[in-house]
């Protein structure tokens, strides 16, 4: 399931792209399809593991162009093992709202992204994240929980303020904020609900068969139900950086 939409965030063969908090790879993967110079970053070691052994099956399977190319890291987010400009692309999905200090993280997203360089970042949409937080206390004080719920006009305005200009903007995967609260009102942690399995279901059929009414329903909810909120942004070329100054 993409929450980053490619054909808005174009990733041609060979771009260098970092996957930040890549979690389970499913941006990762994508963009290695795409023959990309795909490296995946995350700070679990059984993430990265896993990452690691999916992007393996996929070379052996011939899944991705030969100009494409993978790495995994184990790293963290608020100092990036990269030298400035190193990237292309940067995808940071889902994990600014995990991190207390997320100044620091965008911070460093600008840093290894080349002037010129596209980034996408989707963090939970203000709504129906708030739905949750009020339905359940376990959803959100876990030990790496969210820590904050952002305004879609705060966090744009933070991104700009560390050199990042917002481009596009849209929201994403209504159908599965209700999943969500189901899950905060029967147990956040109960995997064996009848009510969040057979929900659960459907998001897998859906996500498999790509229904056209389901399609139709989640662009008509998105704007309201979206459970994401997703940000393209640029960084300013040296130029445009320079008459900016003057």
């Amino acid at each position: 399931m993409l929450t980053v939409d490619f054909d808005r965030f174009p990733v041609p063969e060979g771009t260098r792209l970092l996957d930040l908090g890549c979690g389970g790879g499913r941006h990762t993967f994508e963009a290695f399809r795409r023959g990309a110079q795909v490296i995946a970053l995350d700070y679990s070691f059984s993430d990265v593991r896993d990452v690691q052994a999916m992007l393996g099956a996929m070379t052996l399977e011939g899944q991705a162009p030969p100009a494409g190319r993978s790495a995994v890291v184990r790293g963290d987010a608020l100092a990036l093992p990269f030298a400035d400009d190193t990237f292309d692309r940067v995808i940071a999905a889902e994990i600014l709202e995990h991190l207390p200090a997320d100044t620091a993280a965008m911070a460093e997203i600008a840093r290894v992204v080349r002037p010129g360089g596209w980034i996408a970042v989707t963090v939970p949409n203000r709504l129906p994240e708030k739905v949750c937080w009020s339905l359940s206390s376990a959803y959100h004080t876990v030990p790496g929980g969210h820590v904050r719920i952002y305004r879609r006009s705060e966090l744009r305005e933070r991104l700009r303020g560390v050199g990042l200009e917002p481009v596009d903007t849209h929201f994403a995967h209504a159908l599965h904020s209700p999943y969500w609260w189901l899950r905060c009102l029967v147990g956040v942690h109960d995997d064996d609900h009848p009510a969040t399995r057979l929900y659960h279901r459907m998001l897998v059929w859906d996500m498999m068969r790509r229904p056209r009414v389901t399609q139709l329903a989640e662009r008509v909810l998105n704007p309201v139900l979206g459970k994401s909120i997703v940000l393209y942004l640029r960084k300013q070329s040296n130029q445009e950086a320079t008459r900016a100054v003057r």
